[in-house]
């Protein structure tokens, strides 16, 4: 079979389908998981300092290090495992442990990450999560458990994949700063099936909290955008008054319109982000295929209540935004027609002023040929007497008879002349 060249990036692309596997978990388990990000363009960020930290845990452990530019690394580091990965705006440290503590969600369990190490990290903490995995051992006891550890009012809790293991949750930080949840796993549950439980809930927590920083945003901008749009429609109704200058109310169409391009442009990577996170959140939970359990309302219901009104926000923000944009464009494209009209007719009405005075130039001009005709020819006909006077004696003429005899040649004379020098000069 010929030889067919690959693409460079064929086998990078394959395998970066198989670089995150779920990991394998068994019960019972903790998992300490935090979220790190950079507050102020995260998507830009050196990536070589998110590296940098990781190498510095895996040192304090005696751990192998990652290969340089990896962006997921999993691994041993003392009693824990360790999954760390790489994202667009943020990296993800979880660390599992196949053990439980005495004391439910512990902070203890934690201190895997050293408070001298997490000090120097490169960013804040977005999201962190507490999950603790219990087996099953009857309903009584779940319900127990439940209602011991999470606030009822904000509680949402279901039977997730076939009645694999039920999950709970509360979506409340608790005094230690993190999320809690609570998974307990049915008999006869496999490792991998346990660790995709562990691991959506993760990405749950963190992508409703990255989605959120969409609505932080949105709150955050809303005054601004209230003066615009009041601003922007003061404009419009300026351009229908008369005696309004046009040109001062399109400067200020095209400063309101500046501004919110600029908005936009400062907006657009947050509100993407966000429509995209809340895309995986919703994906995330609709793969847990849940059922409720004991009345409860699922995850799917808690998200539908509190996180989706914020998300509509965000939406509703982004087609305003865009709605005032359009506004600003088209009041402009509107107002810049009205004074090229304006000026038009400006300019119409000095056309007309210019053809009045060149009018009026041509007939003066005329005029003063017309007197220069009768100057020259005074003159000439003066010069032509004084030289014609010795020859009227000998003729039988007087001086008035001679000079009124020589006054119509050397007029005609005069006037082919300076006929003549017009033809030549045009």
């Amino acid at each position: 079979m010929p030889h067919l060249d690959d693409h460079p990036l064929r086998y990078e692309l394959a395998n970066e389908l198989h670089a995150r596997p779920f990991p394998s978990l068994t019960v019972p388990c903790t998992a300490a998981y935090m979220a790190i990000k950079r507050v102020e363009d995260a998507a830009s960020r050196d990536r070589a300092a998110d590296f940098a930290h990781l190498t510095a845990l895996l040192d304090r452990y005696g751990a192998t290090h990652p290969k340089p530019g990896a962006t997921h690394w999993f691994g041993r580091i003392g009693r824990h495992m360790l999954k760390w990965e790489s994202h667009t705006e943020f990296v993800t440290y979880t660390a599992f442990n196949d053990s439980l503590s005495d004391r439910a969600f512990d902070p203890v369990d934690f201190e895997v990450f050293p408070a001298d190490w997490l000090a120097d990290a490169p960013g804040v903490c977005v999201s962190s999560a507490h999950i603790r995995v219990e087996p099953w051992q009857d309903k009584d006891d779940a319900i127990g458990k439940i209602t011991q550890w999470f606030v009822p009012e904000s509680l949402a809790c279901s039977r997730v994949l076939d009645d694999a293991g039920v999950m709970a949750g509360d979506f409340r930080i608790d005094e230690s700063g993190h999320m809690r949840f609570a998974v307990f796993i049915a008999p006869g549950t496999g490792a991998r099936r346990i660790g995709r439980i562990v691991q959506r809930l993760c990405e749950i927590e963190t992508y409703k909290t990255l989605s959120m920083l969409g609505f932080a945003r949105v709150r955050e901008i809303g005054p601004q955008m209230a003066r615009i749009d009041g601003q922007l429609t003061r404009l419009v109704a300026d351009m229908r008054a008369a005696d309004k200058p046009a040109d001062e109310t399109l400067a200020g169409l095209l400063e309101v319109s500046a501004e919110l391009e600029n908005l936009s442009a400062q907006t657009a990577f947050r509100f993407g982000a966000t429509e995209a996170y809340e895309a995986i959140v919703h994906q995330r939970i609709e793969v847990m295929r849940e059922a409720r359990f004991d009345g409860r309302q699922t995850y799917n219901e808690f998200m539908m209540r509190r996180y989706d009104p914020a998300m509509r926000t965000v939406k509703s923000t982004e087609v305003r935004l865009r709605s005032m944009a359009g506004r600003a464009m088209r009041a402009g494209e509107l107002l810049r027609t009205r004074v090229d009209v304006e000026r038009s007719a400006q300019n119409q009405q000095l056309l007309e002023s210019m053809d009045k005075r060149a009018d009026m130039q041509l007939k003066l001009q005329k005029t003063v040929e017309g007197l220069s005709v009768v100057a020259i020819s005074y003159y000439a006909v003066s010069l032509a007497g004084y030289a014609l006077y010795p020859l009227a004696g000998p003729m039988g003429l007087s001086k008035g008879e001679l000079t009124a005899a020589i006054t119509l040649p050397v007029v005609a004379l005069v006037w082919w002349s300076i006929r003549r020098i017009q033809r030549q000069m045009h």
